[in-house]
């Protein structure tokens, strides 16, 4: 019986090398959740090509339609879900600017629309079908630049970026993984957060690809590790690939 596992955003980027990733793995099935059907059948066809077993889903996280849709394309197709990597997430204070300073509603809207109430639908949505898993796992893609420590250190690389709207949505998402992780402490379930460190992705701008320091590839090291936890396991934490972060 294969191990399902659904990454969000998976059509390019961290999302994409963390479903190559998993699919390396013995008996690993990945559902390549994208938002824009072309781009995910793409994806799809790369990890294809790769030997990895995958298949996509559209899921537009912001969507609630596409969030049902997706959660009954799954269930028909296989009853269950023992993966779910909640990856999705925008940042367009790099790509835009913050032209209204750091108290910009609209901003905070669309990043907490994706990067926070985005992973909150899909995990409601899939939680009953993570519930038929003997070992289901939730791995929430945060940032160390959620961490109000972090962003209390002065020593910290990361210190003087201002990206409040990014910054406060990684935040609450590190909220929400504590949450999550008590209400089904009585279950075979586990939920973490996991940084993936700064990855040469679109994510930060077109300058990003030269400044990140890390390759997307070994970014999904640890979302996978996290993803595929043995029973012994935490949950309820917050890492990155050198161990416990700071919430």
């Amino acid at each position: 019986m294969s191990t399902i596992a659904l990454v969000t955003g998976a059509s390019r980027g961290l999302g994409l090398e963390t479903a190559r990733r998993l699919g390396r793995r013995d008996g690993y099935k990945v559902i390549v959740g994208a938002r824009d059907a072309t781009g995910g059948e793409r994806a799809v066809a790369a990890l294809l090509d790769d030997g990895i077993d995958a298949e996509m889903v559209v899921l537009d996280v912001t969507s609630p339609a596409s969030v049902e849709a997706a959660g009954g394309t799954v269930e028909e197709r296989h009853g269950r879900l023992d993966v779910l990597v909640n990856n999705a997430g925008i940042l367009p204070e790099a790509t835009e600017g913050t032209g209204n300073g750091p108290v910009d509603v609209d901003m905070f809207r669309r990043t907490f629309d994706t990067n926070v109430f985005g992973a909150v639908a899909v995990s409601q949505r899939f939680l009953p079908l993570l519930r038929r898993s003997p070992a289901g796992r939730i791995v929430n893609v945060s940032s160390t630049m959620g961490s109000l420590d972090d962003q209390l250190d002065p020593e910290s690389p990361y210190y003087g970026v201002v990206v409040p709207a990014y910054q406060g949505s990684k935040a609450a998402l590190n909220a929400f993984t504590i949450a999550l992780s008590k209400t089904l402490a009585d279950t075979a379930i586990k939920v973490n957060s996991v940084c993936p460190g700064w990855l040469q992705t679109g994510l930060g701008g077109p300058d990003n690809r030269a400044a990140a320091p890390t390759t997307a590839a070994d970014g999904a090291e640890i979302v996978v590790e996290m993803a595929c936890l043995a029973e012994d396991g935490p949950t309820g934490s917050f890492v990155d690939r050198d161990g416990s972060v700071a919430w």
